[in-house]
């Protein structure tokens, strides 16, 4: 039986409908959800959360545009994923920056039980938190197969996206 990962970046209402929602986040959530829904392996989230300090940081004076701050509805996964992660009881790693260093470490002490065959990432945004968590990921993980279902992620922009594939490709991460 293989041990296979799906990590669910960052598929929370801000990013899709919220404060720094796209069009291509919106195009992706049914999709996202299917995957998630039918991956016969383990489905872990995460959730970018920021709290009422968030202005004061440095993500926050870079981007200084509040969203996914913890209790709010922006916060929240959007309600395809939300079913998902009830229905199936999922792990959340909520995170106060680009990459969980948490879920790198989690990951790691996975493998050391019963080493993982594959993992796969799908979520927002490719260039900033899907491709923070992957390059996380490899640099602690470096011989498990590590993807990124391009379909399945959306960036802040179509070129910020395919920057980002290309970036996680010189890293040999496999992207579908």
């Amino acid at each position: 039986m293989a041990n296979d990962f799906l990590i669910v970046v960052d598929m929370q209402t801000d990013f899709v409908s919220g404060s720094l929602g796209t069009p291509e986040a919106r195009s992706i959530v049914a999709a996202v959800a299917e995957r998630a829904a039918a991956f016969e392996g383990t489905v872990v989230f995460t959730r970018d959360t920021h709290d009422a300090c968030y202005a004061d940081t440095q993500e926050g004076r870079c981007l200084p545009v509040a969203h996914c701050r913890r209790g709010t509805s922006g916060w929240e996964l959007v309600d395809e994923l939300e079913h998902v992660r009830r229905d199936r009881d999922c792990l959340v790693f909520d995170k106060p920056s680009f990459g969980s260093l948490e879920l790198a470490t989690w990951l790691v002490e996975q493998d050391s039980v019963e080493p993982i065959d594959s993992i796969e990432l799908v979520g927002l945004c490719t260039d900033i938190c899907v491709v923070s968590n992957a390059l996380l990921i490899k640099a602690n993980l470096p011989e498990v197969p590590l993807r990124v279902e391009s379909s399945l992620c959306a960036g802040v922009t179509l070129a910020a996206h395919d920057a980002a594939l290309a970036t996680m490709r010189s890293c040999q991460i496999e992207v579908l």
